[in-house]
Formats: structure tokens, C-alpha cells, sequence
């Protein structure tokens, strides 16, 4: 029960769909024609219903001058009066469905923009979070950025418009019969001068689609520039190449500017025909009807009908147009989702074979590299390749033939890998959000506390620095902290979540020496007893490593503690010598 002060949950209206949508479906990629029916498939009982409704409403506005010619034909002209109230309650009675259906129209059109743009939007983030790192080598940050930004509004509003779409294009044969029925050559003129106007103005619509192209490549470009201009700002500050970036950035935009010219003028065209075919074909109707009314050849109330009919014919004229326009977008824009949405990860889907079980031996059979279980193992690369290429094997990342318990990595399902083998790089990324927040991961053993994980990283004074602690919030990528304030927080999130095996990559390459030591102490004490694999060339972490593994030409040229491989191994004392400058 609900105390008087709890306020009361309003219940959603049985027509509003849950958000987020829970049933995305398997989208059809075979082409983008095949996936923009595939989600118009997917709500198309509401389609269809706000398609049904835009015919019933704006059939109605099409037959009220009807109503309206008879009122006077019959009503004021012969003088019946119960005649001229029953065609009056006939036009009210068809304005009011008019205006019923109109709303109910608008409501499934806004239902039906909303679902398509946010199943889209669901369907991208999806297909981004199973890319993982694939994303990164395949599209550029921006264009993920325009996906689920532009594109999927560009989708939802071509939805939106199918609704008035069907309601104009049955109500044009509509006009069509009745005029025919007053005059036939005037039913003629409208039944051959409406597909004349539509077939002028449709001619437009490839130019359209390829400039309208043009300027969402651009779009992409300039995303995708910006995006990477504000990440590297410091940078960029740093060696005094600012100018050179607003140069490239002011480039890509008078493209975009150009690109977006060229398609507005298509446009323009396109609205501009629009507005002078249906007034030429207009006057050309109410010409001739003033003519024949002249000679006799139609009642005053049909005169009046056929103006009504002269004015009510511009709206699904340029209702017909205006919907085109928006689905030339939205087919455009499923051009870039189909896009985005085929790439393929870089290493195929675990047909799902079962976990080995814990405490298993984590093995790279191309090096020869194995991750003992419950020791902290060191590994020193001759080349920064190996190093980047061994995390990214041993976390399942990339292809190679790596092997827990006995079983390919990637035959065990990826869910259960993520579990067991979390993999840190050496750049670090931080959410935005509270450090309260971003020390409290979803997924934790609760075995390592976030003040464990701090002090284990030598980031307390991190927290203390800090304004408001804990509670201090963090900017995009964590760019309010320098480098080695980013890499000590990742790395103490990583021990919060305490996984079975950690890999790391040089954790603590960007703080002094003195902290180096003190993340390397603190590692050693937090990790005790769990498997721990650290890729660097700090002396500090590698002499408290239980084992250390020298990789040249990738593969392992010698094993051991540090002390014996600096003693017997001169290549592996040079390496970490030049590292430690």
C-alpha cells in the first residue's frame, strides 16, 4: 500500500510502448531497402493504423465541400430547410471525424517516429557494444555519433509522415470522382494534371538522395574531427598545433557548408515545384469550373464545391511532397545504419562451450606464454607490438590460438571470458560521472573495497585532492585529471572488480618513480593469490613478480625472476635498462 505521501504512478496509456524497447529483433541486413521494411515490419500494426487514420481524416476534409455544394444546392437554393440542416449536421459531422481521427492520427505518428528512432538507436549501441574493439579500426567515433544522433531521427520522422503520406494520396482519387461527377472534363483534368504534377516532382528525388548523401558523409567527417580535436586538445596545446586544427576543422566545414548548399538547393527546387505545378493546375481548375458555371453547366453549389476542392488541393499536394522529402532521409540514413550495423567482429561469435574451471592455466601457444594460476606473472617485450598483441590475444580481443584449461578461447562463450579475464590497456578511460560512481563497477567480487583498491594504487591523495572527494565529478575520459591520475583510478577500478584473471598493460608508465613503486607494492598485496598477468619494463613491478617471461620475436626466449634474467639474459637487461632511462 501507498502511504499518503508517496506521490501516485501515473499509468502509462495502453498505447505508449515501454522505452527502452525489449524485443529489438534480428534486423534484415541483406540490403538497406530489406532493413528499412524490416523496421517498418516491425511496427506495423501501428503503421498501418496511422496510416488508416490519415485516410479517414483527411478523407473526411475531402468531402466536406460536398457536403457543403449540396447545403446550397439543395438548402438555400431550392429552399429546404431540413435538407440544408441535414447536409449542415452532414459537415459537422464530418468535420468532427476529421478532427477525432486527426488526433489519433498525430498520436500513432508520434508513437511510430519515437519506436523506429529508439530501435535504431538500441540496434546500434547493441551492435557497438558486440564490436568491442573491432569498432575502433572499422568507423570513426563521430559517425557512431550521427548513428544514434541524426540517422535515427531522420528514420523516425520518415515514419512519422506515413500516416499524412496515406491520407493525401487516397484523398487525390477522391477529389478526382467527385469533380468527375460535376463536370467530366474537369474530373479529367484532375485525374491526368495530379499524376503529372507528382511524376514532375519526383523527378528530383535521385539528385535529392545523392546530394542529401554527399552532406551526411560531410556530417560524419566534421563529427568525427570534432571528436578527435577536443580529445587531443592537450596535445595539440603542447606542440602548438592549434592553428593547423582549426584550419582542418574550418576545411572539413565549408565542405559540410557546400555539401549542405547543394542539397538545400535540390531541395528548394523540389518546394518550389511544389508550390508552382498544384497552383498552375488550380488555376487551370478554377478557370474552367468559372466557365462552365458561366454557361450553366454547373449548379452554384457545385462552383462552390469545386473551389473548395481548388484550395483543399494544395495540402495533399504538398503533404505528398514534404513525405517524400522525409523518406528520401530516412532511406539515406538507413544506408549508414545498414552500414555500421553489417560490420563483423573481428573474431566470430563463441559457439558457446563450457567454462573451464577456476584456477585454470591461461596459455598463448603462439608465444609459449603461460599464465601460472594464482601467481603474478611479468612479461618483457623487445617491441611494443608484442606487448599490445599479447594482452589483446590472452583477453580474446584478437585472433590467435590462446587456450584456458585446455579449451580455445574462442570456443568458450564471450560472456563467460569477460567474467573470468579482464584486460586494462595502458591509455585509460574514465566515464563521466562521480568518482563515487566510477569506483563502484557493476560487476565486483566484493572481496577488494574501493579504499583496498586506493590505497593499493597510491591514489588516496588522488581523493584528497579532490574538491568533494569521492563525490567530485568526473569529465568525459576523465580529462579534469592528469595521465597518471587517470591510470591509477582505472587501475583501482580493475582491482574493485577483483576478476579472476587481470591482465595489465604497463599500469603505472605514466606516474614518477616513487609512485611506480608504490603501485607496485600495493599490486603485489592487493593481487595475493590471484592470477595477475603485468605486460611493462619497471623494474619495480618485475622484481616483485613471482615470474617474469622475456618475449623476443614473439615468442619466449627465457624465464625466471628478475634478479636471474637481468644476470643471464644481456638483451632483457638492455630492454628494461633503456626503458628505465
Amino acid at each position: 500500500m501507498t502511504t499518503a505521501t508517496e506521490p501516485r504512478r501515473r499509468r502509462r496509456p495502453a498505447l505508449v510502448p515501454a522505452y527502452p524497447l525489449a524485443d529489438l529483433g534480428r534486423p534484415d541486413l541483406r540490403s538497406p531497402a530489406r532493413l528499412y521494411a524490416w523496421l517498418a515490419a516491425r511496427q506495423a500494426p501501428v503503421l498501418l493504423a496511422g496510416m488508416a487514420l490519415g485516410v479517414v481524416s483527411m478523407g473526411c476534409v475531402a468531402l466536406i465541400p460536398v457536403a457543403t455544394g449540396r447545403a446550397i444546392d439543395v438548402g438555400l437554393v431550392e429552399r429546404d430547410t431540413d435538407a440544408f440542416a441535414a447536409w449542415v449536421a452532414a459537415c459537422a459531422a464530418l468535420g468532427l471525424v476529421a478532427a477525432g481521427s486527426g488526433v489519433l492520427r498525430h498520436r500513432m505518428s508520434v508513437w511510430n517516429r519515437l519506436t523506429a528512432g529508439f530501435r535504431v538507436q538500441q540496434l546500434t549501441i547493441r551492435h557497438v557494444a558486440r564490436l568491442g574493439d573491432t569498432l575502433r579500426l572499422r568507423i570513426a567515433s563521430g559517425e557512431v555519433m550521427a548513428l544514434t544522433g541524426g540517422d535515427s531521427a531522420a528514420i523516425g520522422f520518415s515514419f512519422d509522415r506515413t500516416a499524412r503520406g496515406a491520407g493525401a494520396l487516397v484523398s487525390l482519387p477522391v477529389v478526382g470522382v467527385v469533380v468527375l461527377s460535376f463536370s467530366p472534363r474537369l474530373g479529367l483534368v484532375v485525374l491526368i494534371g495530379v499524376p503529372v504534377v507528382l511524376l514532375v516532382t519526383t523527378l528530383l528525388i535521385r539528385p535529392l538522395e545523392s546530394r542529401q548523401r554527399q552532406a551526411r558523409d560531410r556530417l560524419g567527417d566534421v563529427t568525427s574531427l570534432a571528436a578527435d580535436t577536443v580529445s587531443g586538445l592537450r596535445v595539440l596545446k603542447g606542440i602548438g598545433g592549434e592553428r593547423a586544427a582549426l584550419q582542418r576543422f574550418r576545411s572539413a566545414s565549408r565542405d559540410l557548408r557546400d555539401a549542405g548548399v547543394r542539397s538545400a538547393r535540390i531541395q528548394a527546387h523540389l518546394d518550389a515545384l511544389q508550390v508552382l505545378l498544384p497552383g498552375l493546375l488550380l488555376v487551370l481548375v478554377t478557370w474552367l469550373g468559372a466557365r462552365e458555371a458561366a454557361d450553366g453547366s454547373l449548379t452554384p453549389g457545385e462552383l462552390i464545391a469545386l473551389y473548395g476542392y481548388a484550395a483543399f488541393l494544395v495540402l495533399p499536394l504538398s503533404t505528398i511532397a514534404e513525405v517524400t522529402g522525409m523518406l528520401v532521409r530516412g532511406f539515406v540514413a538507413a544506408r549508414r545504419v545498414h552500414a555500421m550495423l553489417s560490420i563483423e567482429r573481428d573474431l566470430p561469435e563463441r559457439p558457446g562451450a563450457a567454462m573451464p574451471p577456476p584456477g585454470s592455466e591461461l596459455v598463448d601457444v603462439a608465444t609459449g606464454l603461460t599464465v601460472v594460476p594464482g601467481a603474478h606473472t611479468g612479461v618483457v617485450c623487445a617491441s611494443a607490438a608484442d606487448a599490445r598483441g599479447v594482452v589483446e590475444r590472452l583477453g580474446g580481443y584478437r585472433a590467435g590460438d590462446v587456450r584456458l584449461g585446455g579449451v580455445p578461447l574462442r570456443e568458450l562463450p564471450l560472456a563467460g571470458v569477460r567474467e573470468r579475464i579482464l584486460a586494462v590497456d595502458a591509455e585509460p578511460f574514465l566515464f563521466s560521472g562521480t568518482l563515487h560512481e566510477t569506483l563502484e563497477p557493476p560487476r565486483s567480487s566484493g572481496r577488494v573495497s574501493a579504499l583496498d583498491a586506493l590505497e593499493g594504487t597510491a591514489a588516496t591523495d588522488v581523493v584528497a585532492m579532490l574538491p568533494e572527494g569521492l563525490d567530485t565529478g568526473i569529465t568525459d575520459r576523465g580529462r579534469s585529471l592528469s595521465g597518471g591520475q587517470r591510470q591509477r583510478l582505472s587501475l583501482a577500478r580493475a582491482l574493485i572488480v577483483d576478476p579472476e584473471i587481470l591482465l595489465l598493460d604497463e599500469p603505472a608508465g605514466a606516474v614518477d618513480a616513487h609512485t611506480e613503486a608504490l603501485v607496485a607494492e600495493g599490486l603485489r598485496e592487493v593481487r595475493a593469490g590471484r592470477t595477475t598477468l603485468t605486460v611493462t619494463t619497471s623494474p619495480f613491478i618485475l622484481e616483485r613478480c613471482d615470474r617474469v617471461a622475456f618475449l623476443v620475436d614473439g615468442s619466449v626466449r627465457a624465464e625466471g625472476d628478475h634478479g636471474e634474467l637481468l644476470a643471464t639474459e644481456p638483451d632483457y637487461r638492455l630492454t628494461v635498462e633503456r626503458a628505465a632511462g
